[in-house]
């Protein structure tokens, strides 16, 4: 087995996350899969896996060399299929976002970008977790966090507020909450995966200098999800707080009324995150280019649409 072969193998051991699960994939023994990153490894004088006969994990150098293998093997690929191609674009991309931001907010921009590019394939996971890109194979993540210090880029859209808000039905029967020290005296609705307590953080901005507040929540209804919770807030079930883009069709009908707004914590940024792209990746520099200006739109539209203030910076930046 040569070095190609060995990073091929190393790259499905990671996606599969296990030897014996890569080996039935490529139809090679166990044996053979063990070799191939002994090999690796052997090469590069450190480890790439932590082994246990649970799981395996990547280590720090993993990491780093799985997305180098991904590189090196999508160039590879690209280069032997680009006579075949032309100036068409091929290849295959995998993405992931949250799930209700996927199907409202993302899902528009990757069916413009398939129409514009009909000969890439692309997948897509929408999963209300965070995802490793390394372990999972995927190539691009929209995150709507601070992100921590790593070697990825991070292009921002602009950022998103967080939501309290309740059906004008629960509050005529419940009244108004006037300070998160209220929300103890009224139905919350959780979605912290079924959490018995929460804390909902918020900011008073009554005084010259800012004071950050946090309120434990003792949700009546704890969910997993945000899409229930919203449901639950709109049978008048209580109150939830979501994220400004989940709600903006039901605040617009007067189906949900949004609360303490001047307690409101600072909004999250919003960014497309990528490792950086080799140069013969042209299925996912073109993604990056068609969908990094529609989505800040998109980010920039719920806040108009709300009266709410958007960051639209335009700086990519190494995160």
């Amino acid at each position: 087995m040569d070095r190609l072969d060995a990073m091929a193998v190393f790259v499905v051991v990671v996606e599969t996350g296990s030897l014996a699960a890569a080996g039935r994939k490529l139809g090679h023994s166990p044996a053979t899969v063990t070799r191939a990153v002994a090999m690796l490894e052997e090469r590069l004088g450190e480890r790439l896996l932590h082994r246990s006969t649970r799981a395996l994990r990547l280590t720090e150098r993993g990491e780093r060399q799985a997305a180098l293998y991904r590189g090196i093997l999508s160039e590879l690929a690209e280069a032997d299929g680009a006579d075949a191609a032309g100036d068409r674009i091929t290849g295959r991309i995998t993405l992931t976002a949250p799930e209700l931001f996927g199907r409202s907010i993302l899902m528009p921009v990757v069916e413009s970008f398939l129409d514009e590019h009909p000969d890439i394939g692309l997948r897509m996971l929408l999963l209300n977790r965070v995802v490793s890109l390394v372990e999972e194979g995927v190539d691009a993540a929209v995150r709507l966090a601070t992100l921590p210090v790593s070697g990825l880029i991070a292009v921002r859209l602009g950022e998103m507020r967080r939501l309290v808000c309740a059906a004008p039905h629960y509050l005529a029967r419940a009244g108004l909450p006037q300070t998160p020290s209220d929300l103890g005296h009224h139905r919350c609705i959780g979605t912290e995966d079924g959490a018995e307590r929460e804390q909902w953080h918020f900011i008073d901005r009554s005084s010259a200098r800012e004071r950050r507040l946090s309120t434990t929540i003792r949700p009546r209804i704890a969910l997993n999800g945000a899409g229930a919770a919203i449901d639950a807030a709109l049978r008048g079930h209580g109150i939830c707080r979501v994220m400004a883009y989940q709600v903006t069709e039901h605040i617009e009908a007067g189906r949900l009324t949004t609360l303490l707004r001047e307690f409101e914590p600072e909004p999250l940024p919003v960014h497309l995150l990528f490792h950086p792209i080799p140069r013969r990746n042209r299925a996912l520099r073109a993604f990056v280019d068609h969908s990094t200006p529609r989505l800040r739109a998109a980010v920039k539209d719920v806040s108009d649409r709300l009266g709410l203030p958007a960051d639209g910076s335009t700086n990519a930046r190494p995160n």
